[in-house]
């Protein structure tokens, strides 16, 4: 992810307004929440508008819902919360599809599948013992995968990783590298890049599809991705829309939008665009 450090409050300001005929349901607008900081899912542009995948996306559906759209951003850590409180109608924001989440939101179809792993500074030791390897599924024990955690284990032991908070990527290293690894919060990705780059931690962890476009960037070029990477698991089962659970028509009409731009080729352009790969589930 590429950030531009944006003061809260302009950040909190910015809006992309898609217009749609006729309104969904009874005239309604629906209001699209996304993190505008977590580029190149969704970011703030120099001119302070939303841009990214995501808000590329949200048009598409919005146009095939016949929906007028308005995409707002929201800080990340309260993004769920202020869902439930009535503040907008849906998230589209790299959001994971996880159980802890289904608890107390609804998810779309999913629109994104894209793994993650580390990245480290070229430099670094860990860049050597480490090399960038397979994707393993974490939806059920098997050696393979225990062998690579296992690999992630000793290439990192008391070293200081970062990741974003309440992110499934903060959930992995809680869940698997507690024991061998100082874990370092963030509240954007932004920050744990800068962190990286100043050697103030030694690894951070987050999606491929935010890494890529990053490393390919001169803000990347010092970084390199290290390691195997996973799916599935705690990272959940791709990314979808939220939204509040008693919006079961709204879903309905998002679960269709996204199987058209799914199976039309959309999202797959869309992700070439923005990712330099396909993240289309599969």
């Amino acid at each position: 992810m590429i950030k531009r450090t944006l003061p809260i409050l302009a950040a909190l300001a910015a809006a992309v307004l898609f217009a749609g005929a006729p309104a969904f349901g009874q005239a309604k607008k629906v209001k699209i929440a996304t993190e505008g900081a977590y580029a190149p899912w969704n970011f703030t542009d120099a001119s302070g508008k939303l841009a990214g995948f995501e808000v590329d996306l949200a048009a598409e559906l919005c146009k095939r819902m016949k929906v007028e759209c308005e995409v707002i951003a929201q800080d990340w850590d309260g993004i769920i919360p202020a869902l439930n409180a009535g503040k907008y109608d849906a998230i589209m924001a790299g959001m994971s599809i996880t159980e802890k989440r289904r608890e107390v939101i609804n998810f779309s179809n999913p629109y994104a599948a894209t793994p993650a792993v580390m990245v480290v500074l070229k430099s670094s030791p860990i860049a050597k013992a480490l090399p960038l390897g397979d994707t393993y599924s974490l939806n059920k024990t098997t050696p393979e995968a225990d062998k690579a955690i296992a690999a992630v284990k000793v290439a990192l032991k008391g070293k200081a990783v970062g990741a974003q908070v309440s992110t499934t990527h903060a959930n992995f290293l809680e869940t698997y590298l507690k024991s061998e690894v100082e874990i370092r919060p963030y509240k954007t990705t932004e920050q744990h890049d800068l962190d990286l780059t100043a050697g103030r931690i030694d690894a951070a962890l987050a999606a491929m599809s935010y890494w890529k476009p990053l490393l390919d960037k001169p803000e990347g070029k010092d970084m390199v991705m290290v390691g195997p990477s996973f799916t599935g698991g705690v990272f959940g089962s791709g990314v979808g829309i939220g939204m509040r659970k008693a919006d079961g028509s709204l879903l309905a009409e998002f679960n269709k939008a996204v199987a058209e731009a799914t199976a039309d080729g959309t999202i797959k352009k869309l992700s070439m665009q923005w990712f330099k790969f396909d993240t289309t589930p599969q």
